[in-house]
Order: C-alpha cells, then structure tokens, then sequence
C-alpha cells in the first residue's frame, strides 16, 4: 500500500519560509517522479515544482527562483524548501508520485497515480 504523507505546512508572514517534507512508504521510491501541487481556495490544483527520478527538478514559473525541491532517495522523501514567500502562495500543498515522469509529463497533475493528503500553507500580508 503506498502511502505518502507531508508535513511542514503552516502559517508564515510574508517574506518568510516554511520546508515543507513528503515521506514516501509502499513503492520503489527511486524510480518515482515526486512533485508538489497546491490547491488555493476556490482554484484548481496546480503544479508547483518536481524531481524526477533521473534528479531533474521543474518549477511553476510563479515560484523559481524561490523555491528548492529535493530528494532523499535513501530515506524515502521530497522536500520543498519555500523562501520568500507571498501571499499568493496560501493553499494545501500535495505530494504525488509517478512512475518515471520527465519533461511535460512530470508538471501534469493526470500523470501522478500517487497523492498525499495535503498540507496546509497560510502566508499572511
């Protein structure tokens, strides 16, 4: 059974940060793509930021450059390093995990068979 559970999530002023960890249980964690998603209020989900199994990472524009994903292939997790952060950025954040994504594949939400049950981020102004 695969599991993945995030946790970090919080309330942060803005300009601030918060790391956000996923840890993976259930399946062949290297092979996986694992990125982030979130969901604001109202908005559909969004990709925000992925590491492939070959380590090549992807970013939503809105957060390059403020962002950091990484991973842990012998414990098991992804982190997402958030800096700088707006209020723009308040939603829950989602792990997921898909089978060997790259490219355009692994910042499309339909191509992740695996999701966590979300952390809640709150940036205030």
């Amino acid at each position: 059974q695969v599991q993945l559970v995030e946790s970090g999530g919080g309330l942060v002023q803005a300009g601030g940060s918060l790391r956000l960890s996923c840890a993976a249980s259930g399946l062949t964690f290297r092979s996986y793509t694992m990125g982030w998603f979130r969901q604001a209020p109202g908005k559909e989900r969004e990709f925000v930021a992925a590491i492939s199994w070959t380590i090549s990472t992807y970013y939503a524009d809105s957060v390059k450059g403020r962002f950091t994903i990484s991973r842990d292939n012998a414990k098991n997790t992804v982190t997402l390093q958030m800096n700088s952060l707006k209020p723009e950025d308040t939603a829950v954040y989602y792990c997921a995990g898909g089978s060997t994504l790259s490219g355009g594949a692994a910042r499309s939400l339909n191509e992740y068979d695996y999701w966590g049950q979300g952390t809640q981020v709150t940036v205030s102004s």
